[in-house]
């Protein structure tokens, strides 16, 4: 069957996207035909457009976006499809959170493939009945995309299992990330047929749409966007290994808030965007931020909660009280010990068999008392791991029951057959204990549900023999490495892999007191009970528009190509410098200033070769040398190298280490900074850097004569960063009395007298044409870094001042596209060298 929302599958995995049309189009919030936006807007821009045109609309309205679409379908024997409502679906439960006024639309696939004919006319339906778009994808696209790379690539190595054999989740075939770009662009079309984009959220779910972001990011800059990972996100030598590992991340951060379970999830996904990206996140008022060329995207850290009056609904059916009744009387004096997992390699249903069977091995007195019910849901995925785990799983239980069992008594009892949701919480009921052993999952929602379900109701307890004043009892043994487990602090937590330990815990599960069983139950009820999915939803939203709050103000516009794409976001006025302009300024103007910067700016950072070249040393005298200009270099170098490397431009000025030392020309001496009265701090902080020096590895310290430098750039980042911080702790700390400033910097710790930047060498310039009855008419500033800022704010703050004409031209630029004090930016060196070689020819043509 061919699919109706994508029939031309591009070469996605090298970068050959379908590009979208300048021209905005409208349509209606929800669309009520079928269509492919990206074939009616396709032109061969690689940026998209800045912004959309406002929407005339006001309701919020939310787009849902998941892999599966929260309905069941069902066909009758004439062959007429029916839907409904899948109230198991998170993405159904998670309206709970929204607001009334809140419309919500979802977008996912069907469980039951659609013929070609019928796709329109089902496609009608469920968005007339159910606010829901089908995304219709072929069978072997799908399987392809969730069977091969989802659930072969993508599900192993997030659940910490390398593919090092062909066996072990096989090796990367690009066919399937082909096929996974596919199925995502799919989506992004159905998004963009419904979608206001000046208006609409849109909140994607889950590692089956990570790619999804840099699509939607294409198309409408501002486009209000969340992503969700419910499964782990591993750790960054794990992560590594994944061929398009850096694809995944810039994917991912095209959206503006990204939400994990856990601490250890998030943490592991910033230290691979540190190590692989090279960027650093920070923690603001309590939320966590990458800045992502002038975008902050936010890290949301929450665990998904349950629907909790679903639940009780379920509970306070017949159907529930009777089984919960047939099972009273089918474990009748024997406690029962409850597992309910997927069968699948990583719920460690084999190591909770083992504890069981070392419990009975060990406890005599157990056998016969004590059951052990476990519930194993059909797996996911397929493949030849899940018949290994079912064999497994299949021939302990036979072992143990052989070993344990006796007429009337089965140790073990497998429930391997799907089970209705009432079934499933009729057990909940009666279990004295569960036992959730994984050895890596995403969340484990198990374990609110055991607790919700045994704190019963009246008709519940009269069935159990409970007292209506009775205090609910319940006991947890869960996994150290589920993501639910931080959350249940009331909980015996276990290392699945250590069978002893497991079974320790089983067994102190079953003897301990009563009253500590209600303590328990107690706290974790508390917690469960407040923290729903309504809770989570709501919270998720919240942080969501808060993250989307400044996409008006900001300027957007797009740059790279394929999945390299993202969005610049700056300031309204910020703007790229033209070449042209400045030049026109220069030659009309009499009294000018020029203030450059070294490293990065005349250099390119990072290289290996840092002495000025030939062509530089040339701009540099033609600048200097034109009587109507005063230039200087300002570096946070010593002044032994600016002289020697620029001993050839007598005309021209230096500001030596950020501005301490100052030398007019090469005719005059070097002047010092009065803030500055002495350098006895450096007894203090050298033999501290040099203790931090020691014990990480690949840091070097730069000694100045005015300043301290601690530079980690070729150590481990995260190690790097770690200690650059505690070594920042330790100099405040112990320079406390010293007129010193300790900051950070790129991959640096440096300390410094108090006052001294390179906005003193503009003041000083500024003053100094003052007094000489001089008016600036013209001032350009480039810089590249944090440094670089002092001089911007120092010459943009004397705009008005009775240092500069009425009439200045005034160039502050950056080097890059990036937040900055700075009005304009130059996209590299290379642009800044071919500016100034702008300004020195027109210097040349003035006096020709």
């Amino acid at each position: 069957m061919v699919s109706r929302s994508y029939s031309n599958l591009l070469d996605l995995a090298s970068g050959n996207f379908h590009s979208f049309s300048r021209e905005k189009k409208r349509f209606p919030r929800v669309a009520t035909v079928t269509g492919v936006l990206s074939e009616l807007d396709d032109d061969n821009n690689s940026n998209s457009v800045c912004s959309d045109a406002p929407s005339s609309v006001t309701q919020d309205r939310i787009i849902i976006v998941g892999n599966q679409l929260p309905i069941k379908s069902h066909r009758n024997s004439a062959g007429k499809l029916s839907f409904s409502w899948d109230n198991d679906s998170l993405l159904l439960q998670l309206k709970d959170g929204m607001r009334e006024d809140m419309e919500v639309v979802y977008i996912g696939c069907l469980k039951e493939q659609i013929d070609t004919i019928e796709q329109d006319d089902v496609s009608q339906r469920l968005l007339e009945n159910f606010k829901c778009v089908p995304a219709y994808i072929s069978p072997e696209l799908f399987t392809k995309y969730y069977h091969g790379f989802c659930k072969q690539h993508l599900w192993p190595l997030f659940h910490y299992m390398l593919p090092l054999t062909p066996d072990l989740g096989g090796r990367f075939d690009r066919s399937l990330w082909q096929a996974y770009l596919s199925v995502n662009k799919i989506f992004a079309d159905k998004v963009m047929e419904v979608i206001s984009p000046d208006d609409d959220f849109v909140w994607v779910h889950d590692y089956h749409l990570m790619v999804l972001p840099t699509f939607l990011r294409k198309r409408f800059n501002r486009v209000k966007l969340g992503f969700f990972l419910h499964s782990p996100f591993p750790s960054s030598e794990i992560y590594r290994t994944l061929p398009v590992r850096n694809e995944l991340l810039r994917a991912l951060l095209n959206a503006d808030l990204i939400g994990f379970h856990t601490f250890d999830y998030a943490r592991h996904f910033l230290s691979c965007c540190s190590r692989m990206l090279g960027l650093s996140y920070q923690s603001k008022r309590g939320t966590i931020g990458l800045e992502y060329y002038g975008r902050t995207v936010s890290i949301k850290i929450l665990p998904v909660g349950i629907h909790i009056s679903q639940l009780q609904s379920i509970l306070n059916l017949p159907e529930t009280q009777n089984k919960v009744a047939e099972l009273r009387d089918q474990f009748l004096d024997q406690k029962v010990l409850l597992g309910v997992d997927d069968m699948d390699i990583f719920k460690g249903i084999s190591l909770k068999l083992l504890a069981m069977e070392q419990l009975l091995t060990q406890h005599p007195d157990k056998r016969g008392r004590v059951v052990l019910v476990q519930i194993a849901n059909p797996a996911r995925g397929r493949g030849k791991d899940v018949q290994e785990v079912q064999s497994e799983t299949d021939a302990t239980v036979k072992r143990i029951n052989e070993m344990f069992g006796r007429p009337g008594y089965q140790p073990v009892v497998l429930i391997d057959k799907p089970l209705q949701f009432f079934e499933r919480i009729a057990y909940y009921v009666i279990a004295e204990c569960c036992l959730v052993t994984a050895v890596r999952d995403g969340m484990n929602l198990i374990p609110y549900e055991y607790i919700i379900c045994r704190q019963g109701n009246p008709k519940l307890n009269e069935i159990i023999g409970l007292e209506p004043s009775a205090a609910k009892k319940s006991m947890l043994v869960v996994s150290e490495f589920i993501g639910c487990s931080p959350s249940l602090s009331g909980a015996i937590r276990v290392n699945p892999w250590n069978i002893d330990a497991v079974t320790e815990a089983m067994d102190y599960a079953l003897i301990v007191s009563e009253a500590e069983k209600q303590m328990r139950h107690e706290k974790h009820h508390k917690y469960v009970s407040t923290h729903d999915v309504a809770y989570w939803a709501r919270s998720f939203i919240q942080d969501l528009e808060r993250a989307c709050g400044d996409h008006v103000r900001k300027r957007c516009w797009g740059i790279g190509f394929g999945l390299g794409f993202r969005v610049v976001a700056l300031d309204p006025s910020f703007k790229k410098l033209s070449i042209e302009h400045i030049v026109s300024a220069y030659k009309r103007t009499k009294n000018r200033a020029i203030l450059l910067d070294y490293d990065g700016t005349m250099v390119q950072p990072g290289s290996i070769r840092t002495t000025p070249t030939r062509e530089t040393i040339d701009i540099l005298n033609n600048l200097s040398s034109d009587p109507k200009n005063i230039v200087y270099l300002v570096s946070g170098k010593d002044r032994m190298t600016l002289t020697e490397w620029f001993s050839s431009c007598d005309d021209l000025g230096l500001g030596a280490e950020h501005g301490y030392f100052i030398r007019p020309n090469d005719g005059t001496a070097w002047e010092t900074s009065s803030l500055v009265s002495g350098f006895e701090w450096k007894q203090i902080a050298e033999p501290v850097m040099r203790l931090y020096t020691e014990t990480t590895d690949g840091s070097t310290i730069e000694t100045k004569e005015t300043a301290l430098v601690w530079n980690y750039q070729f150590a481990d980042p995260d190690f790097g960063s770690c200690q650059a911080k505690e070594l920042m702790e330790h100099l405040e700390s112990v320079l406390t009395n010293d007129p010193v400033s300790v900051k950070t910097g790129q991959q640096l710790v440096e300390v410094k007298p108090q006052g001294v930047n390179k906005g003193l060498v503009a003041e000083r310039l500024l003053t100094t044409m003052q007094e000489k009855g001089k008016l600036l008419d013209f001032i350009l500033c480039v810089g590249d870094d944090r440094s670089d800022e002092d001089m911007f704010e120092v010459i943009m703050s004397a705009k008005d001042g009775p240092a500069l004409s009425p009439v200045a031209e005034i160039f502050a630029c950056t080097v890059g596209q990036k937040p900055s004090k700075a009005k304009y930016y130059l996209d590299d060196t290379a642009e800044i060298i071919r500016m100034l070689e702008g300004l020195s020819s027109a210097t040349d043509n003035i006096y020709d």
